[in-house]
């Protein structure tokens, strides 16, 4: 039986690109291997990457001038590879200065984690009112190496509506929960990256585009597995890359380009996530605590209305583990701010959300 998974990732993936897999898990490409059999180096998987790369240039524009590069480690290994390669000094903790917007937990991790090795300088923050909407953006500072943002805050629920203007100043961006949503202009950043886990595959890879300028800036002493200038000329084949995933996030995005591409999945996830925005908007048992102007297409963030902190506990437990035993699963909202979330990432068909809403009723 499959499952409506709302899961924040690893998530759900689409069904075709699971029975692909599936299919060629035996046998890719009539190779008589399976990807995960694969050496990165050989004839069989060089085509795998190379379409790979070639589909996500061309769903996402990016410009000839930036370098695409499957890595691992996650987003939060970005938080680090960030100030290495664009701000570090000649020693750790002596590096340039680094603006970053404090958004949520995520963003909050990287601005924490740039300080090891930058002068990391939390500009502006939605703490005061719980991370509830996107703070005005200050203009960066002349001698800022770089400017971060994270486009889409998964935990809270919240997503920038316009991007803020950095000038000469690279706008630097997690894009993990949000990536191929809907368009977005490349060139407008310096870099940006993304766990492959919520939109684009299975964990374990994460996409780094860099615009080719970035690249070599990194010190001598940085660990040559977290310098993007070794990477990019190895072409993700310094080491031994997510083979496998790198496959999957080719299947879908083969899969998104014969649905219509970036602008059609765009419109999808407006419909998805404005049904399910209504109903809690007039839900007399739910809401959601985010601030109308800045919430998440991807990530929405509800909890009960009632004010009692006990019995709103048991509401909230009540509801996962009965949305559970109904095919709804992994709606519990992060183990730090509590309350429910639904991830409505692309793999998931309106079909999905309405089947959410129609337990809701239910439950109210």
């Amino acid at each position: 039986m499959r499952v409506y998974n709302f899961s924040p990732g690893p998530s759900a993936l689409p069904l075709p690109v699971l029975e692909r897999a599936a299919a060629e898990m035996l046998d890719t490409n009539g190779t008589g291997q399976s990807v995960m059999e694969m050496s990165h180096r050989s004839k069989d998987f060089k085509p795998i990457i190379e379409k790979t790369e070639a589909a996500l240039r061309e769903l996402m524009g990016i410009p000839a001038n930036y370098k695409v590069l499957f890595l691992q480690g996650g987003a939060s290994l970005q938080f680090s590879m960030v100030p290495l390669n664009l701000a570090a000094g000649d020693a750790p903790g002596k590096g340039k200065k680094a603006a970053y917007i404090d958004t949520g937990i995520w963003a909050d991790k990287a601005a924490k984690e740039a300080a090891k090795y930058a002068a990391a300088e939390v500009r502006a923050s939605s703490k005061d009112r719980a991370y509830s909407y996107i703070p005005a953006a200050p203009a960066p500072a002349a001698d800022d190496a770089y400017y971060h943002i994270t486009l889409n805050n998964t935990i809270v629920g919240t997503r920038w509506d316009k991007l803020p203007d950095t000038g000469s100043v690279p706008l630097v961006s997690d894009i993990s929960s949000c990536v191929l949503s809907e368009p977005l202009d490349v060139g407008k950043f310096g870099l940006i990256y993304a766990g492959a886990q919520k939109n684009l595959g299975p964990a374990g890879t994460t996409v780094v585009i860099i615009r080719e300028d970035l690249i070599g800036k990194a010190p001598a002493w940085t660990p040559a597995m977290l310098r993007y200038d070794i990477h990019a000329a190895e072409g993700s084949m310094y080491n031994t890359p997510p083979c496998y995933g790198i496959y999957v996030i080719g299947l879908v995005l083969e899969w998104l380009k014969q649905l219509g591409g970036v602008e059609e999945i765009a419109r999808l996830n407006r419909e998805k996530s404005q049904l399910f925005y209504d109903f809690l908007d007039n839900s007399k048992l739910f809401y959601s605590p985010v601030e109308k102007p800045y919430r998440s297409l991807m990530n929405i963030v509800f909890v009960p209305r009632e004010q009692d902190a006990a019995k709103k506990s048991e509401i909230e437990t009540r509801f996962v583990k009965e949305a559970a035993a109904a095919g709804l699963i992994n709606l519990a909202g992060h183990r730090l701010v509590g309350g429910m979330r639904a991830s409505i990432y692309n793999a998931m068909p309106i079909e999905g959300v309405k089947a959410l809403i129609h337990f809701m009723e239910k439950f109210a």
